[in-house]
């Protein structure tokens, strides 16, 4: 029951001080004595004789010179001579490495530094204004293309007009001829 006037404890009572938490573990070493004494190795895992793929090419090869030319053929030839890849073909470490040269060096390469004194001349800075004025100069060329009014029949007249043609005096049809 609960004391009275007072609330009522959510904890549990903690163990004595000679009380240790978590789980005991035997152990399986003599401490430093046993490692003194003698060296625990481990023994080396044999290789485990994984077997190699098979070499179709070569079993297809011998098929064909035994003069088989049905898949049933090949798949009986197949069963009868099982043809494995050789080891040292398969295996990546027999391979060799890439030829390369002495000093090949991998990955990018970096940028080359900045010289201080262009820097300190604000040579950038120029560089920059070169390019917005020549940015400008060829809007104002494409503004003034822009401007340009197209030409009509009219315009073209009343800069270039027609010739006036000769006047000629009239004369009678039938004396045209004459």
């Amino acid at each position: 029951q609960a004391e009275l006037g007072k609330p009522q404890r959510n904890c549990y009572t903690l163990p004595g001080f000679d009380f240790s938490y978590g789980l005991y573990t035997h152990r399986t070493d003599g401490g430093v004595p046993e490692a003194i004494g003698h060296w625990n190795t481990v023994k080396p895992r044999t290789a485990l004789v994984q077997k190699m793929p098979r070499d179709f090419i070569t079993m297809n090869r011998g098929a064909l010179k035994a003069g088989y030319t049905t898949a049933h053929e090949f798949n009986l030839y197949y069963k009868a001579k099982d043809i494995r890849r050789k080891d040292d073909e398969y295996s990546r470490f027999k391979r060799c490495p890439p030829k390369v040269p002495a000093d090949f060096t991998y990955g990018i390469t970096a940028r080359p530094c900045t010289p201080l004194f262009v820097l300190l001349q604000h040579k950038y800075k120029e560089l920059w204004m070169e390019q917005q004025r020549a940015l400008t100069a060829a809007q104002r060329i494409e503004k003034k293309k822009k401007d340009k009014v197209c030409e009509t029949r009219t315009t073209f007249l009343r800069k270039h007009p027609v010739p006036a043609k000769e006047e000629s005096f009239w004369h009678l049809p039938r004396l045209e001829k004459v």
